[in-house]
């Protein structure tokens, strides 16, 4: 337990003088001292540490929150830096590779799609929206264009800057530019449009305080429709200093099954939640049995042993119906 002390306490001193030097930057815009500064960060972030940022002094979570803040412009600023410079091209979407972090959009949206289709089967959402897109909305454009090629995507996005630099990227592509479309709008201000879709993905930085990424997922409970799916992007361990950590019962609260939770171990730095909104009669029978599905699986990524644990959650499922329909 020392150890794991002396640890927490070194990598949060590291934090401390990292978030001091960014937040002298005069710019979060991409330069020589933001990169490295940002590259330092994200470094610091990705070793397995056992820390939990939410048990941290309020001193360092008032850091955390701060941080995670400049961590959301110098992003903002990163993509409209990226998506001017593929904009000048003939075919921008031939050159997505530019990108510094590309490939991990690649194996995120990868990761994404592969826990739909095990936590899900039989999916094949003929609409997707995507919340929180920005100028370069690469989850989107990955997974239109690798893992679900009959799909229309809406993206959803509160700057007008962004989705008109974002369009700019798929006006070449006569196929993504037919199936994707941008709308600027607040979620909060979405209700019936919700129905409407298979699958919703929320964005990592939609709702950045805890509170206000539950009220986000409250309000797409109350307006999405019974069945679709809910994918969720969170942090886990050091990675909460740089993306908000969303709480699995945040999202049953909100009215969907957790099915899963995947923290990763790799380059990719989100956590993904996938989650299904329940029907009035799933919800009843879960606020009188809350404890009826068991533990949610923390799961491993998708590989030759996914059969067993799908088969294992459907023998929770059933157990939990089988207790349900005896009471």
């Amino acid at each position: 337990m020392e150890a794991q002390n002396v640890e927490v306490a070194a990598l949060v001193q590291k934090i401390t003088a990292l978030h001091a030097d960014i937040a002298k930057l005069p710019s979060l815009s991409p330069s020589p001292d933001a990169n490295a500064l940002f590259t330092s960060l994200v470094m610091a972030c990705v070793p397995p540490n056992p820390v939990d940022v939410t048990k941290l002094s309020p001193d360092v979570q008032g850091m955390r929150e701060e941080l995670i803040r400049l961590c959301s412009d110098a992003e903002g600023h990163l993509e409209a830096h990226y998506a001017d410079m593929l904009a000048a091209f003939d075919n921008p979407l031939d050159h997505l590779g530019r990108f510094p972090y590309f490939s991990n959009y690649i194996d995120l949206s990868k990761l994404e799609f592969d826990l739909l289709v095990r936590y899900i089967p039989g999916l094949a959402p003929s609409r997707v929206a995507f919340v929180g897109s920005g100028p370069l909305p690469f989850s989107s454009l990955v997974l239109a264009a690798r893992h679900l090629p009959n799909t229309l995507f809406d993206n959803y996005d509160r700057c007008a800057a962004a989705n008109d630099r974002a369009r700019k990227l798929v006006r070449a592509d006569k196929d993504l530019n037919a199936r994707m479309s941008f709308h600027t709008v607040d979620v909060a201000n979405l209700t019936d449009e919700l129905a409407k879709y298979d699958v919703v993905f929320l964005a990592a930085l939609v709702g950045m305080a805890a509170e206000d990424k539950a009220k986000v997922v409250a309000h797409l409970g109350r307006h999405m429709a019974d069945g679709a799916a809910l994918v969720v992007r969170s942090a886990h361990g050091a990675r909460g200093f740089l993306y908000p950590i969303v709480d699995p019962e945040d999202i049953r609260r909100g009215g969907f099954d957790v099915l899963a939770v995947y923290h990763p171990d790799n380059e990719v730095i989100n956590s993904v939640i996938i989650a299904r909104k329940m029907d009035a009669h799933t919800k009843g029978l879960q606020n009188g049995h809350a404890h009826a599905r068991g533990t949610v699986p923390i799961v491993s990524p998708p590989c030759k042993c996914c059969k067993m644990e799908a088969n294992a959650l459907q023998k929770r499922e059933e157990m939990a119906t089988t207790t349900e329909l005896s009471i």
